[in-house]
């Protein structure tokens, strides 16, 4: 089981006043976040409130305007997404996007080039983590069912063996028990490897199920953030209810 480091070691993520548009529409405003190590952030709020460019942002799929990005320390906020990457970070987009004419195991294989161990084969970890994956390998991505593809896009962001895991709206349009098998392994990660989770998610009973915290967006700003247990029903009617 991992130990949890101690509190005066580095913020996995750090960012700081991050600005971003696209064109002449401003889409994230002085957005400040903070992640400790080895927790999981639930990031809320009702749909076209900047989530995901957020998490693109992170990771350098979009280009930010202006503003801090910190990974252990460090500044990632001058690299392309591939060095990012190899810094620690895991990425699971929205919508999955697998490679649907690869097949499972080829599709795992492609995200070995971003160890930093560099080895060659698909840790036997993933496998055990999902099951189905394991009994699949030989069948093209294309060809699963939308919680089997979203488990193989899950395990082929935990094959570069990330310090800080990003999934984004994990589970979007897949199966309850599905749903259930997922946060399963993403509690077993947190508690037993000490994972550092960031969970965009719109499923109010999966974000407190896993969240320890949260972070509330409305227009492309913070509007609340704290612990899991301090988002309130005013906050909830406010910021989420549709």
């Amino acid at each position: 089981m991992g130990v949890p480091k101690q509190v005066s070691e580095p913020n996995v993520l750090t960012i700081h006043q991050l600005n971003q548009s696209y064109g002449q529409s401003r889409t994230l405003w002085d957005l400040d976040f903070t992640m400790k190590d080895g927790t999981i952030t639930c990031v809320m709020g009702r749909n076209g409130v900047g989530k995901t460019t957020f998490m693109k942002c992170i990771l350098g799929l979009e280009s930010i305007d202006s503003g801090e990005i910190s990974l252990a320390g460090a500044p990632i906020h001058g690299l392309n997404t591939e060095n990012r990457v190899r810094r620690g970070i895991g990425y699971v987009p929205q919508g999955r996007e697998i490679f649907s004419s690869l097949t499972v195991e080829e599709n795992l294989t492609i995200a070995l080039g971003a160890r930093r161990d560099k080895i060659k084969s698909v840790p036997d970890r993933i496998y055990d983590l999902f099951p189905v994956l394991k009994d699949m390998r030989s069948r093209r991505g294309g060809d699963l069912s939308g919680g089997q593809q979203q488990q193989l896009a899950i395990g082929r962001a935990l094959v570069i063996e990330p310090d800080l895991l990003i999934l984004d709206e994990p589970n979007e349009g897949i199966q309850p028990n599905i749903v259930q098998q997922i946060g399963d392994v993403l509690l077993q990660l947190n508690r037993d490897e000490n994972l550092t989770i960031i969970l965009v998610e719109q499923k109010l009973a999966f974000a407190k199920r896993l969240g320890q915290l949260f972070y509330l967006m409305d227009k492309g700003s913070c509007v609340a953030e704290g612990k899991m247990s301090a988002l309130s029903d005013e906050l909830i009617s406010k910021y989420l209810a549709v």
